[in-house]
């Protein structure tokens, strides 16, 4: 990556802190592919374990030995639909899982040599000659008359769609947005997947057929769960987290305090980062992979000073040890046991950020009356997302604020109502996770439909 000019920039929030070119540098592609010697090698790593606990430890449940075995053997597409059998977004789970807490963190070679098979690399490996050769592994069952209301094409609503399609059933996806993708197009570091990788996923996904996608088509302004209801003999529900958890502090209105969420999709759809603003000195409040990934990517653009604040110990930090790492390595200072306090500013722009020194007693988090004050022309709030939609009318319970499920398959307590991803209480807010939710749900509303007993 291109290292930032060791200058000091004028004061304020500007474009073109690094030229366009050093700015493509540092954006490149984070895990460049491997090769197929390198593959090769990888793969020959594996024990091809019986019972492995790499398979336990992934949410989709991806026979891993499998795949692995068939890369082996110089089988790559055969290994690519081992992982599309369970996984049809495998591409971007490859790219995007924190597989060094999941899969790779389960892996027998991590526990007996600290050096697990590169079990993500060798998933793209395989997902990307795939996707690049165009090679579908699913077709459409015979129609089955029935139609199946998404809402959100984001993780969930895309596998939950392609399983049902998969069924022969119809379907139309509902998003707000005007492009596809959720989280995957919008909520992830730029570096993480590049050239526009994630409508090419869903591209690929919906190339199955019986898919519609609907855009600028938000739930509780272009449509109701009546309509949907009325319209379709399903519904899923798969909208993620659209709101951001307040900042309460003092200044929190102030130029230049934005949600984390809205730099990283703005640098998601930049024709050229390099025009996208940035300070000098940042400070970015939260400790998970939002902080960060926004904390990253504004001294990639050449910010000077860039401060992740966390309100506990590192111990706590939802970012794996992974992402605090390269965090680290970025030239990211990760500040532990500090809380704002105030955020302080001049002619209505931030300035600076009042922290205060955190402890924790008797198992409760509380403040010490200690602060500290640090320059900020820019502040980022990446301390959580909320679940917006209103359902009150619906007859859908919810669970801390978000949509309660009955069992393991989505159900709700509205009938004819499926639900997955982020939305759903009880999730881990990744991708994968969202997948298999989504697929999870698709065989139940397929049974549901079939009149099988669920």
């Amino acid at each position: 990556m291109g290292a930032a000019p060791d200058i000091r920039y004028s004061d304020g929030i500007a474009s073109g802190r690094l030229s366009a070119e050093e700015v493509a540098e540092n954006f490149g592609d984070i895990h460049p592919p491997l090769d197929q010697h390198e593959a090769l090698v990888a793969a020959d790593r594996c024990y091809f374990c019986y019972d492995a606990p790499c398979v336990t430890a992934c949410p989709t449940e991806i026979d891993i030995p499998m795949f692995i075995r068939q890369i082996a053997t110089g089988n790559t597409l055969g290994a690519a639909q081992t992982i599309f059998d369970q996984n049809i977004l495998g591409g971007m789970c490859a790219r995007v899982c924190p597989t060094e807490t999941l899969c790779e963190q389960a892996c027998v070679r991590e526990e007996a040599e600290g050096k697990p098979v590169l079990i993500g690399q060798l998933q793209r490996f395989a997902t990307d000659q795939a996707m690049r050769e165009e090679r579908q592994f699913y077709s459409r069952a015979e129609a089955s008359g029935k139609s199946v209301g998404i809402i959100g094409a984001g993780p969930a609503g895309l596998a939950c769609a392609h399983r049902l399609a998969m069924h022969g059933h119809d379907v139309v996806i509902y998003e707000a947005k005007p492009k596809p993708g959720g989280l995957n197009e919008y909520g992830i570091a730029a570096y993480k997947t590049i050239d526009d990788f994630a409508q090419h996923e869903v591209d690929y996904v919906t190339a199955i057929g019986g898919i519609d996608i609907r855009y600028d088509t938000a739930l509780g302004k272009d449509v109701s769960l009546d309509d949907l209801r009325a319209k379709h003999d399903a519904v899923f529900i798969g909208i993620g987290l659209g709101g951001v958890n307040a900042l309460s502090v003092e200044g929190n209105d102030l130029d230049g305090v934005e949600d984390a969420v809205d730099f990283i999709a703005r640098l998601r759809q930049a024709d050229n980062k390099s025009d996208i603003a940035v300070g000098r000195d940042i400070v970015v409040i939260g400790g998970g992979m939002t902080a960060v990934d926004c904390a990253v990517q504004a001294k990639l653009l050449g910010a000077e000073n860039v401060t992740i604040a966390y309100r506990r110990g590192q111990e706590h930090m939802n970012a794996s040890q992974y992402e605090q790492e390269l965090a680290a390595t970025t030239g990211v200072r990760v500040r532990h046991n500090l809380q704002p306090k105030a955020l302080l500013g001049q002619n209505d722009a931030v300035t600076a950020i009042e922290l205060e020194y955190t402890q924790v007693a008797d198992g409760k988090l509380s403040g010490t009356g200690q602060t500290i004050t640090l320059e900020a022309d820019q502040v980022f709030r990446a301390i959580g997302q909320s679940f917006e939609a209103d359902l009150s009318d619906a007859g859908i319970d919810m669970t801390a604020g978000r949509i309660a499920t009955i069992g393991a398959h989505g159900q709700t307590s509205a009938e004819g109502i499926w639900a997955g991803g982020d939305c759903v209480a009880g999730g881990d807010d990744l991708t994968v996770t969202a997948v298999a939710q989504g697929r999870d749900a698709a065989e139940n509303i397929h049974a549901a439909l079939s009149g099988v007993e669920v």
